[in-house]
C-alpha cells in the first residue's frame, strides 16, 4: 500500500454501462475473440475514470464477471447456471463434485490491469463460506454435496490455487469479500442459527484456511452487511461489530474493509477491541444511489475514527462495491463523484494530519 496518510481505494465493483451488461448477456453471444477486445476496451475506460478521480488503488470494477460470486463458475466446474426469477440476476448452484475448469481466470484480470496502469491494484475472491450460503441447494447439491459443509470445504483449494496465481500475476492487494460472516452482527441472522458461534468458527476457518501459509501478499478481507443491497431495497443489516469482534481477531489478514458511513454499523468502541496490527479500509463512502456524500461529510467520519486508530493505519473506501449485482442501474457519472469527493477527503485529512 501507498506511504501516504489516507491513500483511497475502492472495495470492487463499479456500475456497468448498459454496454457491457449487454456484452455479457446477449444471445447469442459474441466470440470469445469479439468479448475480449469489447471488454479490454470497456476496462480502460473504467480504469481511467478511476484514474482520473485519483484513487491510489483501483480494480477492473468486476466487469469480466456475470457475478460477483458466480466467478467461482469460471474456475471450477460442477455448477449449473440459472436465473434467479425474483430479480433476473445470475443465479449459480452447485450440482456436481468440484473440479478446476480455468484456473488463473481472475489472475487474468490482473495481468491485463498491469499492461494498463501504473496504480496499485486489488483483485477480489468471494469468500468459501458466502459461496456455501448462496450456491448449495438441499435438494441441487446433495448428489454432490450432502452438507453445506462439504461443499465449503472443497472450494478452499479452488480459491487457495486462484490467490498463488493472483500472487505471480502481480496483484498488490488481494481481497477476499465475506458479507456472510459480518451479517452475525445481526440479532436476527444469529436467531436463524441453531449454533451461530459454531458458524462464525467454520467461516473464519475457511476464509484462513484460503491464505494458510501464504506471506509474500496484502492480504485483505471485506466486511460489508451488505450496504450494496440498499440500491435493491434490500434489509439493512443492524447492529456493530461487538458480536464478531472475537472472530475477526483469528482472521489471519492483514487487512479489514468495514463499513462505517451508516448508522447501523455501530460506533467506534470496535477498534479498542480489535488487534492493533489490522489496516483498516474504512468505509466513510455511501454507495446509496442518489445520495452523494460532500469531502467534508467524508472527511468528519474519519477524524472520528482516527481518534481510536492510528492514522497510519487508516485507508479510505466506500462501504461496499457500487455494483450491487450484476444487472443493478446506477448511475456510473454519480459514482466518479463519490470516488472523487473520497479522493478530496484524503486531501483534507492529510492537510489536517501532517501527511
Amino acid at each position: 500500500m501507498t506511504q501516504k496518510l489516507f491513500p483511497s481505494s475502492v472495495v470492487g465493483s463499479m456500475p456497468r454501462p448498459a454496454f457491457v451488461r449487454d456484452l455479457l448477456s446477449v444471445d447469442p453471444p459474441p466470440s470469445e475473440d469479439e468479448l475480449k477486445s469489447k471488454m479490454d476496451s470497456a476496462i480502460r475506460y473504467v480504469v481511467a475514470l478511476q484514474e482520473q478521480a485519483g484513487l491510489d488503488v483501483i480494480t477492473d470494477g468486476e466487469w469480466r464477471r456475470k457475478s460477483y460470486i458466480g466467478v467461482i463458475a469460471e474456475l471450477a466446474e460442477g455448477f449449473e447456471l440459472g436465473v434467479n426469477e425474483s430479480d433476473g440476476r445470475p443465479w449459480t448452484t452447485v450440482v456436481g463434485r468440484l473440479s478446476p475448469k480455468r484456473p488463473g481466470f481472475i489472475a487474468e484480470e490482473v495481468k491485463f490491469l498491469k499492461s494498463i496502469t501504473d496504480r496499485e491494484i486489488k483483485a477480489t475472491l468471494p469468500a468459501p463460506a458466502l459461496l456455501g450460503e448462496r450456491m448449495w441447494d438441499r435438494e441441487m447439491s446433495k448428489g454432490a454435496y450432502p452438507t453445506r459443509e462439504e461443499f465449503v470445504r472443497d472450494c478452499v483449494p479452488i480459491l487457495r490455487q486462484e490467490v498463488q496465481m493472483l500472487i505471480e500475476a502481480g496483484a498488490d492487494i488481494i481481497q477476499i469479500d465475506d458479507p456472510h460472516l459480518c451479517l452475525f452482527v445481526d440479532e436476527e441472522v444469529r436467531s436463524k442459527y441453531d449454533d451461530p458461534t459454531g458458524a462464525m468458527d467454520f467461516s473464519v476457518e475457511m476464509v484462513n484456511a484460503v491464505i494458510d501459509g501464504i506471506e509474500n501478499a496484502r492480504l485483505a478481507l471485506h466486511l460489508c452487511r451488505r450496504a450494496g443491497a440498499r440500491a435493491r431495497g434490500e434489509k439493512r443489516h443492524s447492529g456493530g461489530y461487538g458480536p464478531i469482534l472475537n472472530h475477526l481477531n483469528k482472521l489471519k489478514y492483514h487487512h479489514l474493509t468495514m463499513e462505517f458511513s451508516a448508522p447501523e454499523a455501530g460506533d467506534c468502541d470496535v477498534f479498542h477491541d480489535l488487534r492493533d496490527d489490522f489496516e483498516i479500509g474504512l468505509g466513510c463512502v455511501g454507495v446509496t444511489p442518489g445520495k452523494v456524500d460532500s469531502a467534508e461529510e467524508i472527511a468528519s467520519r474519519v477524524r472520528r475514527v482516527a481518534e481510536h486508530v492510528d492514522p497510519k493505519r487508516i485507508v479510505l473506501n466506500p462501504d461496499c462495491g457500487f455494483a450491487p449485482g450484476s444487472g443493478a442501474m446506477v448511475s456510473i457519472d454519480e459514482t466518479y463523484e463519490k470516488l472523487k469527493n473520497e479522493v478530496r477527503a484524503g486531501d483534507i485529512l492529510r492537510a489536517e494530519f501532517g501527511g
